[in-house]
Protein backbone atom coordinates (compact mmCIF):
# COMPACT_ATOMS: atom_id res chain seq x y z
CA UNK A 1 0.00 0.00 0.00
CA UNK A 2 1.90 3.44 -0.80
CA UNK A 3 1.53 6.23 1.80
CA UNK A 4 1.36 9.73 1.06
CA UNK A 5 1.71 12.96 2.67
CA UNK A 6 -0.49 15.90 3.07
CA UNK A 7 0.32 18.52 5.92
CA UNK A 8 -2.88 19.74 7.42
CA UNK A 9 -2.52 23.38 8.69
CA UNK A 10 -5.93 23.98 10.89
CA UNK A 11 -6.74 28.28 10.57
CA UNK A 12 -9.70 30.45 10.39
CA UNK A 13 -9.16 31.77 6.67
CA UNK A 14 -8.47 29.07 4.25
CA UNK A 15 -7.84 31.57 1.56
CA UNK A 16 -5.68 33.84 3.58
CA UNK A 17 -3.11 31.11 3.98
CA UNK A 18 -3.25 29.82 0.44
CA UNK A 19 -2.48 33.21 -0.63
CA UNK A 20 0.59 33.49 1.81
CA UNK A 21 2.29 29.98 1.70
CA UNK A 22 1.68 29.54 -2.52
CA UNK A 23 3.92 32.78 -2.01
CA UNK A 24 6.47 30.96 0.81
CA UNK A 25 6.69 27.90 -1.11
CA UNK A 26 6.29 28.90 -4.33
CA UNK A 27 3.52 26.16 -4.63
CA UNK A 28 0.22 26.57 -6.68
CA UNK A 29 -3.26 26.57 -5.72
CA UNK A 30 -4.62 23.20 -5.70
CA UNK A 31 -7.02 22.84 -8.86
CA UNK A 32 -10.46 21.16 -8.22
CA UNK A 33 -10.51 17.69 -9.77
CA UNK A 34 -12.19 16.02 -12.53
CA UNK A 35 -13.14 19.35 -14.60
CA UNK A 36 -14.97 20.17 -11.94
CA UNK A 37 -15.13 24.47 -11.66
CA UNK A 38 -14.67 23.91 -7.36
CA UNK A 39 -13.46 21.60 -4.72
CA UNK A 40 -17.57 22.25 -3.53
CA UNK A 41 -18.75 21.37 -6.55
CA UNK A 42 -16.59 18.12 -6.59
CA UNK A 43 -17.52 17.42 -3.25
CA UNK A 44 -21.02 17.45 -4.08
CA UNK A 45 -20.97 15.00 -7.16
CA UNK A 46 -19.54 12.43 -4.76
CA UNK A 47 -22.37 12.71 -2.57
CA UNK A 48 -20.69 14.53 0.45
CA UNK A 49 -24.01 15.71 2.21
CA UNK A 50 -25.11 19.64 2.41
CA UNK A 51 -24.52 19.67 5.98
CA UNK A 52 -20.84 18.74 6.37
CA UNK A 53 -20.37 21.78 3.54
CA UNK A 54 -20.48 25.19 5.52
CA UNK A 55 -20.96 28.07 3.54
CA UNK A 56 -18.22 29.02 1.51
CA UNK A 57 -15.90 25.56 2.21
CA UNK A 58 -14.68 24.60 -1.28
CA UNK A 59 -15.40 27.87 -3.57
CA UNK A 60 -11.82 28.79 -3.34
CA UNK A 61 -8.46 27.03 -3.23
CA UNK A 62 -8.34 25.71 0.51
CA UNK A 63 -4.85 23.36 -0.57
CA UNK A 64 -1.66 24.08 -2.47
CA UNK A 65 0.51 21.89 -4.38
CA UNK A 66 4.16 21.65 -5.53
CA UNK A 67 4.13 22.43 -9.04
CA UNK A 68 6.67 19.91 -9.42
CA UNK A 69 5.02 17.15 -7.53
CA UNK A 70 7.82 17.02 -5.09
CA UNK A 71 6.51 18.32 -2.20
CA UNK A 72 4.20 17.57 -0.18
CA UNK A 73 -0.22 18.83 -0.78
CA UNK A 74 -0.82 21.22 2.11
CA UNK A 75 -4.31 21.50 3.35
CA UNK A 76 -5.75 24.54 5.31
CA UNK A 77 -8.31 23.07 6.97
CA UNK A 78 -10.77 25.89 8.33
CA UNK A 79 -11.57 25.69 12.07
CA UNK A 80 -13.88 27.62 14.33
CA UNK A 81 -11.78 27.62 17.70
CA UNK A 82 -8.47 30.23 17.65
CA UNK A 83 -4.95 28.90 17.74
CA UNK A 84 -4.38 28.13 21.52
CA UNK A 85 -0.35 28.36 21.73
CA UNK A 86 2.84 27.54 20.63
CA UNK A 87 3.04 25.58 17.37
CA UNK A 88 4.42 22.11 18.50
CA UNK A 89 5.76 21.25 14.94
CA UNK A 90 6.83 23.95 12.38
CA UNK A 91 8.16 24.51 8.84
CA UNK A 92 11.76 25.38 8.02
CA UNK A 93 12.27 27.41 5.00
CA UNK A 94 15.87 26.30 3.75
CA UNK A 95 17.01 28.60 1.51
CA UNK A 96 20.42 29.74 2.50
CA UNK A 97 22.23 26.72 0.71
CA UNK A 98 24.19 25.47 3.94
CA UNK A 99 27.23 25.78 5.63
CA UNK A 100 28.94 25.14 2.54
CA UNK A 101 27.99 28.91 1.09
CA UNK A 102 29.83 31.77 2.50
CA UNK A 103 28.17 33.05 5.23
CA UNK A 104 27.62 36.60 3.64
CA UNK A 105 26.01 34.76 1.17
CA UNK A 106 23.59 32.41 3.51
CA UNK A 107 22.23 36.10 5.25
CA UNK A 108 21.72 37.36 2.08
CA UNK A 109 19.39 34.72 0.88
CA UNK A 110 17.74 34.86 3.86
CA UNK A 111 17.38 38.32 4.85
CA UNK A 112 15.47 38.50 1.30
CA UNK A 113 13.33 35.93 1.62
CA UNK A 114 12.74 37.25 4.65
CA UNK A 115 11.64 40.33 3.30
CA UNK A 116 9.72 39.12 0.79
CA UNK A 117 7.66 37.13 3.19
CA UNK A 118 7.25 40.17 5.67
CA UNK A 119 5.51 41.93 2.37
CA UNK A 120 3.82 39.09 2.26
CA UNK A 121 1.64 39.29 5.66
CA UNK A 122 4.01 36.99 7.73
CA UNK A 123 6.04 38.72 10.75
CA UNK A 124 9.46 38.76 12.30
CA UNK A 125 9.76 36.67 15.88
CA UNK A 126 13.45 36.76 16.56
CA UNK A 127 16.98 36.43 14.63
CA UNK A 128 18.89 33.23 15.63
CA UNK A 129 22.56 34.54 14.65
CA UNK A 130 25.37 32.56 16.12
CA UNK A 131 28.75 34.20 14.81
CA UNK A 132 29.98 32.44 11.76
CA UNK A 133 27.83 28.87 11.78
CA UNK A 134 24.15 30.18 12.18
CA UNK A 135 21.89 32.33 10.72
CA UNK A 136 18.28 31.89 10.80
CA UNK A 137 14.94 34.31 10.84
CA UNK A 138 11.80 33.11 13.01
CA UNK A 139 8.79 33.92 11.36
CA UNK A 140 4.86 34.28 12.18
CA UNK A 141 2.72 33.39 9.26
CA UNK A 142 -0.50 35.62 8.94
CA UNK A 143 -2.79 33.52 11.42
CA UNK A 144 0.72 33.02 13.84
CA UNK A 145 2.03 30.14 13.41
CA UNK A 146 5.39 29.30 13.99
CA UNK A 147 8.29 28.60 11.17
CA UNK A 148 12.09 29.47 10.20
CA UNK A 149 13.79 30.61 7.20
CA UNK A 150 17.44 29.78 7.44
Amino acid sequence: METTLQLTIDCADPGVMVTFWVEALGYVPEPAPDGHATWRAYWEGMGVPAEELPEGVGELPESIVDPSGRGPRVWFQQVPEPKAGKNRMHLDLKVSGGRGVPMGLRRRRVDETVERLTGAGATVLRVLDELETHYAVVMQDPEGNEFCVA
